[in-house]
């Protein structure tokens, strides 16, 4: 028996309002490298269901570069670490260095793939160049006041450098060692977002939040002139260059994406993200990458949202946006319509998004949702497909499945929601107060539980609900109430979760220590007590279709698959998400598990060889 990861189905990138978010493509415009919560993921450009993650910073992840060669990523965090590692083998951190006391707010590599300079606010210096491979100093990066927001490097000789900043100031080097050459500061009148040479060397370009576009020669630094001035309405927080330097593309707060002609300085295609007419912060479009190697002239941008914007010139549309959560997933359930298998997760931000389990993209549900925590999300197969969330909003909200849209109904709850679950035509809303029951999105009646509610599940025509004195109560659903059938002393600790198998005659049970327990629905008898193994609060769990086997997923990151026949014998993923697993699910016929967790990801495992 053995449990594989197959696909990561990766977060979206960490945005920040008013900030540049930083994006690069591998040299043969296969990969895009961005950073997300305290990973680093390298996503594949045409299948964005294939990525890889990289977990060992412990701080907030800030950047991520490819080297030129292709072999290592250089990534930095909130702490001021640089690590390089290996991204065609096995991950291996090949370097951990510490560059400045602050945020890393960007990093270059040379043409060569042997320095690299990193940049960002630190209190004795805002930047410093080292050798990839021993973090040996091979040039200062002086001249700068404040933070420096932005750095390049020419990729050919004889070697230049450029960092740009808070300070409205961009300073040159001549290199290597990289020294101060010149600082250029008259030219914005206010923070400098992003530098960039062109790849032949020849030109440098330099944008910022006055909405200003300079052009500099790329072996001088001799000011050549602005232009576009007036164009973008908004901060530019973004430039990246085509690979034949003669176009460059900029990327604003005012939703627009810019393709520059060099020699004309003009612009020669321009789109607008968002609906048309609406402006919404969430549009503004704060990264950009144009990936070298390829033919079909794909642009990439970011929006402030965390969507990745795939743009082909020549086109007025993009010609996909690939969707995500940019924040801890806090539920996940799934859904089947016609045979299709969709998840559902709901994120500490109060996303909600649906993903096609056959394609592995999202899609964010549209209209009025939660503005914060998804406490659970329970789909029903009766009322038109609706799938319900409760939120730390207090209320209940439904969602249309086929629309993947909200629809409007909204009902406030007694208390904060742990937990929902759908019977055959009744919800369930486990509070801090009561039971609540739902029906067409209309409270029919309430249950007081013995103790306070901290979960509930349901199926069919039964309901379970988990107290925080350990007790769990089997009940009748009828849409006025519950009616108690059995008690059962489940666990000394708190009843964190608890689902029923699909013929609802067993009940698993975790609880507040890591234990996973089963009993009969019938007369509360105690089936297995053995699946101890977790060392933390159990999140998720989930029957696969047999009944034969649990999932289990806990805050100690780990996943377990049990056996029912032999309950000593089980599978374990260790680390399956960085900071904790809040969700798990059987996928494709139980041949799969969907988890997701604190890391904005979901993951699919091949399960083999279940007995």
């Amino acid at each position: 028996m053995s449990v594989t990861n197959e696909s990561i189905w990766a977060a979206s990138p960490s945005t920040t309002r008013g900030q540049p978010t930083q994006l690069s493509s591998d040299a043969k415009g296969e990969r895009l490298a961005y950073a997300a919560n305290k990973s680093i993921f390298l996503r594949s450009i045409d299948n964005p269901a294939i990525a890889r993650q990289y977990t060992e910073h412990k701080a907030q992840t800030t950047v991520a570069r490819f080297a030129p060669s292709g072999f290592y990523v250089a990534s930095g965090d909130a702490t001021g670490t640089v690590r390089v590692w290996d991204c065609v083998g096995e991950g291996i951190t090949k370097g951990d260095y510490s560059i400045v006391n602050g945020r890393i707010n960007d990093l270059a590599w040379d043409g060569d793939s042997q320095r690299i300079i990193a940049v960002g606010d630190g209190k004795q210096r805002y930047g410093h160049c080292i050798t990839w491979d021993s973090g040996n100093t091979v040039g200062e990066i002086y001249g700068h006041t404040q933070q420096i927001n932005s750095v390049s490097i020419k990729p050919q000789r004889p070697l230049r450098a450029a960092a740009a900043g808070d300070d409205k100031k961009l300073v040159f080097y001549h290199g290597a060692p990289f020294k101060f050459n010149m600082g250029i500061g008259d030219k914005h009148s206010n923070y400098i977002y992003g530098v960039g040479f062109s790849p032949d060397g020849s030109n440098l370009a330099s944008v910022g939040a006055d909405r200003k576009i300079w052009l500099y020669d790329g072996k001088t630094g001799e000011t050549k002139g602005q232009i576009g001035e007036g164009e973008h309405k908004g901060s530019i927080f973004g430039l990246s260059w085509s690979k034949d330097s003669r176009k460059f593309v900029t990327a604003s707060a005012d939703r627009t994406v810019k393709i520059w002609d060099v020699e004309a300085g003009k612009t020669t295609q321009s789109w607008t993200l968002g609906e048309e007419g609406a402006m919404n912060i969430r549009d503004q479009q704060v990264g950009v990458v144009w990936p070298p190697g390829r033919s079909d002239n794909l642009l990439i941008s970011l929006s402030l949202s965390g969507d990745l914007n795939y743009l082909v010139e020549g086109t007025p549309k993009p010609r996909q946006v690939i969707q995500g959560h940019q924040k801890n997933i806090t539920s996940l359930n799934q859904s089947t319509t016609d045979g299709n298998e969709t998840l559902w997760t709901g994120s500490f931000d109060g996303r909600v998004c649906s993903w096609d389990v056959a394609s592995g993209t999202a899609e964010e549900i549209e209209g009025d949702g939660h503005p914060g925590y998804i406490s659970g999300l329970a789909p029903t197969s009766e009322g038109a497909g609706r799938i319900y969330s409760v939120g730390w909003d207090d209320t209940i909200r439904s969602i249309d499945i086929d629309a993947k849209t909200y629809t409007g109904s909204t009902s406030k709850l007694s208390g904060q929601p742990k937990g929902v679950a759908a019977g055959d035509s009744n919800v369930l809303v486990g509070t801090t107060e009561a039971v609540e029951i739902f029906h067409d999105g209309k409270k029919t009646g309430e249950y007081k539980n013995k103790s306070s509610a901290t979960t509930v599940a349901a199926h069919g025509a039964i309901a379970a609900v988990g107290g925080e004195d350990g007790s769990v109560q089997i009940c009748g659903i009828s849409s006025s109430g519950l009616s108690p059938r059995t008690d059962i002393n489940a666990s000394r600790n708190q009843i964190s979760t608890l689902v029923f198998s699909p013929d609802a005659s067993l009940l698993a049970v975790g609880d507040l220590r890591g234990r996973v327990l089963v009993f009969n629905v019938a007369d509360g008898s105690l089936v297995t007590d053995r699946w101890t193994a977790h060392t933390a609060r159990i999140t998720s769990l989930a029957w696969n279709e047999s009944g034969s086997h649990v999932v289990s997923g806990s805050l100690d990151t780990n996943i377990f698959v049990w056996s029912l026949a032999n309950p000593g014998d089980w599978l374990e993923v260790k680390n399956a998400h960085k900071e904790g697993v809040n969700g798990v699910a059987w996928i494709d016929g139980s041949a799969k598990i969907a988890s997701a967790g604190a890391d904005a990801a979901v993951k699919v495992w091949k399960v083999e060889g279940l007995k």
